[in-house]
């Protein structure tokens, strides 16, 4: 009980000595709410307003429903354009893409013949070019479709198999919404990392660590203290951001429990903390922190599949992330709050991260000892 009482107040003198840190307080709360909007809205990864110019050369009336079909929000308002100015057009960025239809491209349709249709794109808009090339293809070949069945025309065959894609858990394929939840991850992985480091070296530079090796506390007691304190404040701003930011702000669905999901994040907080503590006992500064920082936390966000899925990474790479609990830390999340999966579904990943967590928390409360022994 007298441990426990030990934990509790230096705990408490965590959040008072967190309260009195005003920059970190603001970068604690910039990081969750206009950091993960910016995330989500700021860099569109879907196409969105692309810019688009229509050649008419042909002049029927299926070069006019194709030209009718680009419409918001994939494409902006097509612009006519002669067959001239395309190249000068592309030449000063005007338009991302330029559809050039040939004369009689319908009788030529109509007949059984394959006209070609250009699309010049600028590939240095290299998002919309790949997605807004498939859609134009779409469009054409739906356009083509339906001109067979309006003229019931036998030359003009279209595809035998039709083919229906159903999005699952997304069916709005909104992108704001799997990356402002992937954003706020890494913004946990972040803020648990320098929370517990720099709690460590702030007791340092203020000259109160000496004062916690003459209290009556043991170094576990100061440890679990600080993981405590600095997972008590992630989890609760975490559980803000999902029903303020994402569910409020971004309108994402959330499928699953949250409060499953929460406590995987304290479960995760746990390995996060220990190796900011584990970071602490090594850096000397701030900025020492910071350089570990980005050599050992950015590439374990970069290659978690919150980025890109891990399915499409090298398969020597595909194992080695295994490790990372930040990878099952992703995948559990995604499981959970967009596919609605329960305990029963995630449980290996509650395991490793348990398990991986332990095994941290092990070495770097050793290194802790020895950081404590030395002062």
């Amino acid at each position: 009980m007298q441990s426990l009482r030990n934990i509790a107040r230096l705990t408490w003198k965590e959040f008072i000595s967190l309260r009195s840190d005003t920059f970190m307080v603001i970068f604690i709360f910039y990081s969750f709410t206009f950091t993960v909007y910016s995330q989500a809205t700021g860099v569109p990864q879907d196409l969105v307003n692309a810019s688009i110019a229509v050649v008419d050369e042909d002049k029927s009336q299926l070069s006019h429903r194709i030209a009718d079909a680009l419409l918001p929000p994939l494409f902006q308002q097509p612009v006519p354009l002669e067959q001239t100015q395309i190249e000068r057009a592309m030449n000063s960025a005007r338009f991302t893409f330029v559809l050039d239809i040939p004369p009689d491209f319908e009788r030529d349709v109509t007949a059984g013949r394959s006209p070609t249709v250009q699309v010049l794109v600028d590939a240095t808009a290299m998002m919309q070019a790949g997605l807004g090339a498939s859609y134009l293809r779409d469009i054409i070949n739906n356009e083509i479709g339906q001109l067979a069945v309006r003229t019931r025309s036998v030359s003009v065959v279209p595809p035998s198999v039709t083919l229906q894609v159903r999005p699952a858990f997304n069916q709005g394929m909104i992108g704001s919404w799997f990356r402002g939840t992937m954003g706020m991850l890494n913004n946990i992985t972040m803020l648990a990392v320098l929370l517990a480091g720099a709690a460590l070296l702030r007791e340092r530079e203020h000259g109160t660590l000496e004062h916690l090796l003459v209290m009556p506390v043991t170094p576990i007691e100061i440890m679990l203290s600080k993981i405590l304190a600095n997972g008590v404040v992630i989890v609760t701003i975490t559980a803000a951001c999902v029903y303020v930011m994402l569910k409020g702000v971004l309108g994402v669905v959330v499928s699953g429990s949250i409060a499953l999901f929460l406590v995987g994040t304290a479960l995760y907080l746990f390995f996060a903390a220990s190796l900011g503590i584990f970071l602490g006992t090594v850096a000397r500064s701030m900025p020492q922190l910071g350089l570990m920082f980005i050599l050992l936390v950015l590439p374990l966000n970069l290659l978690s599949g919150a980025n890109t899925p891990v399915e499409s990474m090298p398969e020597w790479m595909q194992n080695a992330v295994q490790v990372s609990p930040a990878t099952h830390f992703v995948a559990l999340t995604q499981a959970i709050l967009f596919r609605g999966a329960g305990l029963s579904v995630v449980w290996p990943q509650f395991l490793i991260i348990f398990a991986i967590g332990g095994l941290l928390f092990a070495v770097s409360f050793a290194r802790f000892k020895s950081f404590l022994a030395a002062q």
